[in-house]
Order: C-alpha cells, then sequence, then structure tokens
C-alpha cells in the first residue's frame, strides 16, 4: 500500500530538530538554508556484524568462476582480479538491513533471526544498482570503476540477475534460525512485492527523461515505489519477524514510508548542493546528468515562463557545458527549489517521529530511531 503526500496534516518537528535557518535569506542564497550534518547514529555500527556475517553466508567465492568476481568485486570484497581487497570498499551505510534488524530487535526479537532477511535486503538492493549504473551509464560506485564498465554490459546485466536470485534465497533461508516455514514465505512474498515497485519506480525514472509535464505528485510517486519501497519493506520485514503483531509491523511500514521520502529528497539536494569535498561529486552533478529530481521538478513548475522554457531548452541538450549548469542552478535558486527541497525532508522527517510516537518501544529503540531520523534529515553524505 502507497501512503500518499497529504499536505493538510499537521507537522510537528521536535523543537531541537531544526538547527540553522530553513528558510532562507528569499534570495535564493543556499548558504543560508544549509543543514548543519549530524555524525553517523550508533544505530549502523550497531548491526554492522550481522550484516557482514549474513552477506558472506549468502554471496558464494567459487575460485576462478568470473560470475562470483564480479558479484563480490560490485560488493567492495575483491578487486577485480578476485583478489580480497587489504582495505575493503566502503559499501556505504546499508541502510536497509539495519532498519530491518532495528525493527526485529525493537519489538524484543532475536536480531539473529532477520540475519538472512538483512542480507537479502542489502542483495536486492545492489541488485538493482548493478541495473542503474547500466542504465545511467556511471563509470564510477563507491570509489571504484563500476562492474559494466570493466568487464562489459552483459556480464554486469547477468551479475545483477544473480544478486537477486541470492537475495531471493537469502529471505528463504531464514527458516534455519527458528523462522516458522510460514512467516518465512509471508516475509519473501513482502519483499517481492516491494522490488517489483522498486523496478517500476525505476521505470518511471527513466521515463520522467523525455517528459518535461512531471508533477510534484508525480515524483513523490515514483520515489515512494523507486527508493521507498525496499526501506517500507526493511522495517515491516524485521518487525514481522520479530514479533507476530501486524499492527507493528504496518506501523513500522508507515514509519518507512515517510523515511523513505526523507532520504530520497535529501539524496536530490545533494546531488545539486552538496558540499564537493564531502560526496565526491561537483555542485550541480545531477544537472549534468539532466536527472529530473526534486528540485528540478520543483523549479520546472514554479520558475518564470521565461526561466522554464530556457531550462527546458537546456534539458533537451545531449551535454550541458558549464554555463547551463550554472543556469539552471540560477533558476532553482530563483524558484526557491533548495529551501523547499529541504523544507519537504523535514515534513516527511516530522512524520516519521509522528508514526514512531504511536508505537509502543523500549527507550533505547526510540532514541535510535529519532537520530536515524535526525540523520536522515541533515546529513551531508
Amino acid at each position: 500500500m502507497l501512503f500518499p503526500f497529504r499536505p493538510d496534516v499537521p507537522i510537528l518537528l521536535r523543537p531541537d530538530f531544526v538547527k540553522g535557518d530553513m528558510t532562507g535569506d528569499n534570495t535564493g542564497n543556499v548558504a543560508a538554508s544549509r543543514i548543519a550534518s549530524p555524525a553517523l547514529p550508533a544505530i549502523f555500527s550497531r548491526y554492522k556484524r550481522w550484516v557482514e556475517q549474513e552477506l558472506a553466508c549468502a554471496v558464494p567465492g567459487t575460485p576462478g568462476f568470473e560470475l562470483h568476481t564480479v558479484l563480490r568485486y560490485h560488493l567492495g570484497w575483491v578487486d577485480r582480479h578476485g583478489t580480497p581487497a587489504a582495505e575493503p570498499v566502503s559499501q556505504g551505510k546499508a541502510l536497509r538491513p539495519t532498519l530491518c534488524l532495528f525493527a526485529c530487535e525493537a519489538l524484543g526479537g532475536d536480531p539473529s533471526r532477520a540475519g538472512p532477511a538483512a542480507a537479502a535486503l542489502e542483495l536486492i538492493h545492489n541488485f538493482s544498482l548493478l541495473h542503474d549504473d547500466i542504465q545511467d551509464r556511471d563509470l564510477e560506485r563507491r570509489h571504484q570503476a563500476t562492474a559494466w564498465s570493466v568487464w562489459g554490459e552483459p556480464k554486469a546485466l547477468v551479475a545483477g540477475n544473480a544478486m537477486q536470485c541470492l537475495g531471493d534465497l537469502a529471505m528463504l533461508s531464514t527458516t534455519r534460525y527458528g523462522v516458522a516455514a510460514e512467516t518465512a514465505l509471508s516475509v519473501s512474498h513482502r519483499l517481492t512485492e516491494s522490488y517489483l515497485e522498486m523496478i517500476e519506480g525505476q521505470c518511471l525514472d527513466l521515463d520522467f527523461e523525455s517528459r518535461t509535464a512531471i508533477t510534484t505528485q508525480d515524483y513523490l510517486h515514483m520515489i515512494a515505489c523507486k527508493t521507498g519501497a525496499l526501506i517500507r519493506c526493511s522495517l515491516e520485514a524485521g518487525a514481522a519477524l520479530g514479533a507476530d503483531d501486524p499492527a507493528a509491523a504496518a506501523a513500522f511500514a508507515r514509519f518507512g514510508v515517510y523515511l523513505g521520502r526523507v532520504f530520497q529528497v535529501r539524496d536530490d539536494y545533494l546531488g545539486i548542493w552538496g558540499d564537493q569535498g564531502t560526496t565526491g561529486k561537483a555542485v550541480g552533478n545531477d544537472i549534468r546528468r539532466r536527472k529530473k529530481s526534486f528540485p528540478v521538478v520543483y523549479g520546472l513548475e514554479h520558475a518564470a515562463d521565461l526561466a522554464r522554457r530556457r531550462m527546458l531548452d537546456i534539458y533537451k541538450q545531449e551535454q550541458l557545458s558549464e554555463a547551463d549548469v550554472a543556469e539552471v542552478l540560477e533558476v532553482l535558486e530563483e524558484s526557491g527549489a533548495p529551501q523547499t527541497s529541504q523544507q519537504l525532508t523535514l515534513e516527511n522527517a516530522g512524520r516519521a517521529l509522528q508514526e514512531l510516537s504511536a508505537m509502543t518501544l523500549p527507550p533505547w529503540a526510540r532514541a535510535e530511531a529519532e537520530q536515524l531520523v535526525d540523520f536522515l534529515a541533515r546529513r551531508e553524505f
């Protein structure tokens, strides 16, 4: 079930949630509305060991078998020759498996029961990344060459398919931790439904590249599928494995809907105005790629007519010059896109906190979830 954006729902943010002026100076000055970035919250290190162990169990490492080398390379475990990395490449935050394990433990369950599910979610996420890199023609991910740029598109495509299969198998293997077969099948069914939504979202995102009339509602539906579905499923699956309480699982799913929006809208902001020293990407990077991210969608909806037409002309070009990027940035800032992007992030963070406040959770879980929402809304990486 998708939960549509409701601008009529009041937002109750914690008084200490916003640090700095979120309204800007009414001149489009991005610096005036920048949010101070928090440190990576403890929730990520809390479950790191479980995630690594289950991924190691789920991904084969047959020596000399190239497909397995591609999989392990993409995960940052080996170099392109199959030699184990002295320092494994960062695999990002592992947000989805972390959410799964957290929801399980927060409801009183043993997080090890959700270990295979956590690995499955990370593998499904990575299957999508292998395919996305091909579609987006990205040459680098996580500070190393993308799989398709090393082995070519056909092998990277097959590797993505294999990663999907490994994710499905990992989810079903929850039974080895004493999870009832009926529960394992139910959670597996939820995962499959969620990544079908994810694929739908990716198709919509690709369709947006050739469309000009995209509304905020269109965008929110797209990210609810592409990004939000797997985040929602992570919490729902963890809750189902932690306790036999459908109401709690539904509450965590609603929490996940808003968390997905927070994650993606903030990601879209950083894709244009993120600090290059922190993100490793130049200011305006998503504009160079002509992505229809939230700031661009908002700018096209709210820019003055002449500016909007000029922006559309720029986005029709195969390649954008630095002057084009600067012009689009100016239009976006004049339209208020930076401030609106951050406000939308905070609105959905507030809604996530509202869903959280309605749950019965131990104090440690509530505190860690609040820190996570805070981090995702204000992160700079």
